[in-house]
């Protein structure tokens, strides 16, 4: 008996060793068990316009390269410096740039209780900011007056004087929280402006 007919007997008519039954899948089954069938799995494409994508590409860089005003009013300006040193590292976010001048700013961190003497000059603050710009609220005092809710000197929000783009809670809140806010900044600032076709 040759070579080929003594592997052929052993292994059955079909190639398959004896003993082990084959199951046949359809292309139904097949889709089941996660097995790959051409066409069923790729991606679904998204056009866009060359518009759109400069847009992109425009948001990319400004969610990346966000520099902050540094305007600390109480307590939580303490834990926004702690986020800027080392421990925290805010620069590797691209935000460790904390600037004295509202013109040189992107985004108004306000970090404590704003009184109401303060009010106008935090509103002059944001107009001398240049477009675009944006503002997160630190703390509990500056989101809704904290635990001086019902003094009379103290502004019961700050989106009262300015729109409020990212609230971070907490009394203080955590130089953690403020990374968390300032990276969710960076994904509301990559869809501004991009208008995805279909929706």
């Amino acid at each position: 008996m040759s070579t080929d007919n003594a592997n052929r007997s052993a292994s059955g008519s079909n190639g398959v060793p004896r003993g082990i039954t084959v199951q046949m899948l359809d292309q139904n089954t097949r889709r089941r068990t996660g097995e790959y069938v051409p066409g069923s799995q790729e991606a679904q494409v998204a056009l866009t316009s060359v518009a759109d994508m400069l847009k992109w590409a425009q948001n990319y860089a400004r969610s990346r390269s966000i520099w902050p005003l540094g305007y600390g009013l109480a307590c939580c300006a303490i834990e926004m410096m702690a986020a800027a040193q080392s421990h925290y590292d805010l620069s590797r976010w691209g935000s460790e740039v904390f600037r004295s001048s509202p013109r040189q700013a992107d985004l108004m961190i306000v970090a404590g209780t704003v009184c109401v003497k303060m009010g106008p000059r935090l509103v002059r603050l944001y107009e001398q900011m240049p477009d675009p710009k944006w503002v997160l609220s630190l703390g509990q005092c500056a989101t809704s007056g904290g635990e001086f809710y019902d003094s009379y000197y103290t502004v019961q929000g700050v989106d009262t004087l300015v729109p409020v783009d990212i609230y971070v809670p907490g009394c203080p809140p955590r130089p953690e929280a403020l990374i968390e806010g300032i990276l969710k900044l960076r994904e509301k600032i990559e869809k501004q402006g991009l208008k995805i076709r279909g929706e």
